[in-house]
């Protein structure tokens, strides 16, 4: 494990230990932020303690054509009941991503440093968001780091049902549409795999996150 000087500098994700650990210290400046994304490495820590980079093995993705959509689902989004838009209120988002209570949860890794930080990459064009309306009200979405090819996925939200998966859907067409690679979702849960997200290695991560 890695203690970061000022410097800008990450050893490589090999470094890991078997949690994905990879490094402790560092900032969150923009510049700092970039090269972890496109290094394979993201922050993960709660409020108090050091920043913390990661890079797990395995790492889960979608692959954008293995999305599941159950039929419940496609009643949804075939009824209109809810409206989506793409990154036209980023602080909106990340801020209920921050508030929303999750259960075995007590508190956030979303700090308001890290709120801070990831508005600056917003303004960069490179944090960006999928919003969910209903009735005019915001109700659910998701933000992420965009690399132009691979979209690393960071929260989601819902304050209704389904509002969530709605973001997640929408930003999975769009990415397709786009002939993005992958989603990068970083770390398994039921919830995840259930949308058809899957573990890989994270050496065939990092080779599709080279890719140009």
């Amino acid at each position: 494990m890695y203690y970061l000087s000022p410097d800008l500098f990450f050893p490589p994700v090999s470094h890991a230990n078997s949690d994905g650990i990879l490094a402790i210290g560092g900032d969150l400046s923009p510049e700092r932020l970039q090269l972890a994304y496109h290094s394979g490495i993201f922050p993960w820590f709660n409020e108090g303690e050091p920043i913390i980079w990661w890079s797990p093995n395995p790492r889960m993705v979608l692959f954008l054509d293995d999305l599941i959509v159950s039929k419940s689902m496609r009643n949804i989004l075939n009824r209109d009941v809810f409206k989506v838009t793409f990154n036209q209120n980023f602080r909106d988002v990340i801020s209920n991503c921050q508030q929303v209570k999750r259960d075995g949860q007590t508190g956030t890794w979303i700090t308001n440093e890290m709120i801070e930080a990831y508005c600056k990459l917003n303004e960069l064009g490179i944090a960006k968001a999928v919003e969910v309306w209903q009735n005019d009200e915001l109700v659910g979405g998701l933000y992420g780091i965009d690399l132009g090819h691979v979209f690393c996925g960071e929260s989601m939200f819902s304050l209704v049902s389904n509002a969530s998966k709605v973001a997640f859907i929408s930003l999975v067409n769009q990415l397709k549409e786009k002939n993005y690679s992958l989603l990068d979702c970083q770390v398994y849960n039921e919830h995840l795999e259930s949308l058809g997200c899957r573990e890989i290695k994270r050496e065939d991560f990092m080779s599709i996150l080279k890719r140009k």
